[in-house]
């Protein structure tokens, strides 16, 4: 069993209708049909929604993937229609809600890697490849391969894994064309990116994105590039043979399962609420990354 430890009731906003709550954002939609995403500051970890959350986190993340929408605008469209505060919401909404178009999502998670780690490094270890795609002998953790490839992912409800397939499980599902589109466009995404981020001295191993259509128009959603979607690693600080640091959730990942928590991840329970340090070593790591990618000051 796992998922949140306890679901936060959603907020009522006068014109607007509560349609999800997921491990990160909440969802609604307003009068004139379009879906409002609010990120909140929830951590989630090893299919659990903590009960701490990471202060300023949502709007990191928000701010972030506006920053990237802009990067990548003449490779793809994306989702956003404005950022503008419904009336009548909250004011710690600000700076993390996104007013976006409504899409007929793609039920798949679209993963590029561009280095060894992971899922990807467990399945490596077995069968020498990747999602059915065959890779050289001789890899390690945090190997750069040879080209990137796309690895997609079935999605899971909260609380569950999503599942590696091959790429032709993913032509199967949403046919041939579509799933050609999927793979050029998570490419064309993660080269540009990566190319970017390494010019700020950030390696993106690997990231995942959604796509959904409007009409027949593919069109990037969610969140984008960000330390919850992505793996970015200091390039200073890269050495193949090793888990590498990273700009994310390690912090907490690494006390969860530290015998300081005292919290058995085989067990049903629910983990217990994170230390000071935790929070605020996890909070630093996520601003860096947005300051060091963006060049901006985080305030």
């Amino acid at each position: 069993m796992s998922g949140f430890v306890e679901k936060p009731e959603p907020v009522e906003v006068p014109g607007l209708t509560h349609l999800h709550t997921g491990k990160v954002r909440d969802l609604y939609q307003n009068a004139d049909g379009d879906l409002v995403m609010v990120a909140s500051d929830r951590m989630s970890a090893y299919d659990w929604v903590l009960p701490t959350e990471i202060p300023d986190k949502g709007r990191i993340l928000t701010q972030l993937s506006l920053w990237w929408f802009d990067q990548l605008a003449d490779l793809v469209p994306n989702h956003v229609r404005s950022t503008e505060v419904p009336a009548g919401a909250p004011a710690d909404w600000a700076g993390r809600t996104l007013v976006c178009t409504p899409l007929t999502m793609v039920p798949v998670e679209c993963v590029a890697r561009g280095y060894l780690t992971g899922s990807g490094l467990a399945e490596y270890e077995q069968t020498r490849t990747v999602c059915g795609l065959a890779l050289p002998e001789g890899l390690v953790d945090g190997s750069e391969l040879p080209a990137p490839i796309f690895t997609p992912a079935t999605k899971a409800a909260v609380g569950e894994h999503d599942e590696n397939v091959a790429y032709e499980e993913v032509a199967r599902q949403v046919g041939a064309e579509v799933a050609a589109q999927l793979r050029q466009a998570t490419l064309a995404i993660y080269s540009r990116a990566r190319t970017t981020a390494r010019e700020r001295g950030i390696i993106l191993a690997d990231t995942k994105f959604e796509f959904g259509f409007d009409g027949d128009r593919l069109t990037l959603a969610d969140e984008v590039l960000t330390p919850d979607s992505s793996r970015f690693w200091p390039a200073e600080e890269w050495e193949p043979g090793r888990p590498q640091p990273s700009f994310d959730k390690q912090y907490v990942r690494d006390w969860l399962t530290s015998r300081e928590s005292g919290w058995d991840r085989a067990s049903e329970q629910p983990p217990p609420p994170l230390p000071r340090e935790a929070v605020e070593r996890t909070r630093a790591k996520y601003v860096e990354a947005y300051e060091r990618l963006t060049g901006l000051t985080w305030s």
